[in-house]
């Protein structure tokens, strides 16, 4: 049987890994906004600045949704949507050279199991170590 504090503290490590990827990624397309927009225009899809924008905004508001715990299923049940969409255009293995296919079908089951974790945030919440948890008492699964 786990402890509350086991709980609420791989609970709050594991939002933490995971705004670690996307924290850092949406900072620097942000900061390479014109580079951004570049690549997503080079994969065929509408409007890239208009998605840029929304990769920056899901990836940096949704990475300190999942840090402070607050809006935190919503945030990831959007991030997940929102990998799962960026996966199948940015990682399309069944699509690259043989020479690259390897390396791009990682990147693409790492996606999926990004997707996994976040999914998991989502039908579970923060834990009791998040804004939403505060002065929760936690006395088995991470329920909300």
């Amino acid at each position: 049987m786990m402890t509350n504090t086991f709980q609420s503290a791989t609970a709050l490590l594991g939002r933490l890994l995971l705004a670690a990827l996307f924290l850092p990624a949406g900072i620097a397309k942000l900061a390479g906004f014109a580079g951004t927009v570049g690549t997503i225009a080079s994969v065929g899809l509408p409007l890239p600045a208009v998605g840029a924008t929304i990769a920056v905004l899901v990836e940096i508001l949704g990475a300190v949704a999942l840090i402070v715990g607050y809006g935190t299923r919503a945030a990831a049940l959007v991030m997940a949507i929102f990998t799962l969409v960026a996966t199948y255009f940015f990682h399309a293995f069944w699509a690259a050279p043989a020479d690259q296919a390897f390396v791009v079908s990682l990147l693409f089951y790492k996606n999926i199991a990004v997707v996994g974790g976040l999914l998991v945030v989502a039908a579970f919440g923060p834990g009791a170590w998040s804004i939403e948890g505060r002065g929760a008492s936690h006395n088995g699964p991470l329920v909300h």
